[in-house]
């Protein structure tokens, strides 16, 4: 891998650097991928947003843009490695790796990977603050700066019929989605999507960070929400792509840090 020549954006009329990835070859890139990929199991696990065996994040494969890698079944968050990814077609076909793949994983990610081939990541998990703000059946509500990342931005998908099992219940959630970068799946938690899996990620993070501060407020209180025009400025600002990929960037380093055998 190597960088792109530093980009220079302004923040309060001062400017930021930052290098976007770039790559000699495929294989450059889905090897940066997967990397990524671990990693994100491994902050999800940190953050302890495992339930059981729920949860799967996904990356399209850069080559082979009708599969997408995925953990297996049942491995945790916190021991997965580059080795243990699995690739798997929108078909449901197992093309690398030795592992069962979770079905709601499939039925989940494959839809919307089909859907939207602008997704390079999608992430869902059960986390505790997530499925707690679900069970409302409400949209987040745009009380402090980082909930404008969401506004505008998510849906509510308000069908819970069970665990998603058929491909059809993902594509049901796929329409659902549009073209938005986050859903509030009502009963059963958060779901996210990127055009990296450093968005994607971030996107979940912060989603989940975003329930429980609605949670606390409207436990305290009543929340002021902002209105529609403030709203909408501060999205621009930290909603965008771009935005999400570098807030990332923290967390991947830090793990990257911590966890050197991840990338095995």
């Amino acid at each position: 891998m190597t960088e792109t020549p530093t980009t220079v954006s302004l923040y309060a009329g001062k400017p930021i650097y930052y290098d976007l990835p770039s790559f000699a070859s495929l294989e450059e890139e889905r090897r940066h991928r997967k990397e990524r990929l671990a990693a994100a199991f491994r902050i999800f696990g940190k953050f302890g947003f495992n339930e059981g065996v729920a949860g799967h994040i996904t990356a399209r494969d850069p080559e082979h843009t009708d599969a997408f890698w995925v953990n297996a079944f049942g491995q945790p968050f916190s021991d997965i490695s580059v080795s243990d990814l699995l690739l798997v077609a929108h078909t449901g076909e197992i093309l690398e790796g030795d592992y069962a793949v979770n079905q709601a994983a499939f039925a989940i990610h494959s839809g919307i990977h089909m859907a939207r081939p602008d997704v390079v990541a999608a992430a869902h998990s059960h986390s505790l603050h997530g499925k707690a703000w679900s069970a409302l059946g409400r949209m987040l509500d745009p009380i402090t700066q980082d909930a404008c990342v969401f506004h505008g931005n998510h849906v509510l998908f308000d069908d819970y019929t069970g665990v998603v099992k058929d491909p059809e219940e993902g594509k049901r959630i796929a329409y659902a989605l549009g073209d938005k970068g986050a859903a509030i799946l009502r009963n059963h938690g958060l779901l996210t999507v990127g055009g990296s899996v450093d968005e994607a990620t971030w996107l979940f993070v912060t989603m989940e960070r975003t329930c429980q501060a609605q949670l606390l407020a409207e436990a305290a209180g009543t929340p002021v929400v902002m209105d529609e025009v403030v709203a909408a400025g501060t999205h621009k600002i930290v909603g965008s792509g771009l935005a999400g990929w570098f807030s990332a960037q923290p967390l991947f380093d830090r793990i990257l840090r911590e966890q050197p055998d991840l990338r095995d």
